[in-house]
């Protein structure tokens, strides 16, 4: 199962929308059925976005992927592989370059 968090249009600060974002990963990761998170930061100013990207990173060793929202189309081998462990594949984001989320796969 993928997953969604929305916490671009919450009118959350960046430090509230990294505390929203671990504690969805957390739970997450504790349902056997969720492969992957799909955050929806939002493209505005970039700030969420720039923040749950460099946390990500931050966090290297905990997840399969983070995959950016451009880069979550057919082309990428992370998302393919990930996608390959769907049993719903059906996501509109997928090949849409879509700068306003990322995909943490757990």
């Amino acid at each position: 199962m993928l997953e969604e968090l929305d916490i671009g249009h919450k009118s959350l600060n960046a430090l509230d929308a990294l505390s929203s974002l671990e504690v969805a990963i957390s739970n997450a990761k504790n349902n056997s059925r969720v492969v992957a998170l799909k955050v929806v930061h939002g493209s505005g100013s970039g700030a969420i976005r720039r923040a749950v990207r460099a946390w990500g990173q931050e966090q290297e060793g905990r997840f399969k992927a983070v995959i950016s929202g451009e880069d979550y189309n057919m082309f990428n081998k992370e998302a393919v592989m990930m996608r390959s462990e769907l049993v719903d594949k059906k996501d509109k984001d997928f090949n849409r370059k879509n700068s306003g989320i990322t995909i943490f796969w757990l």
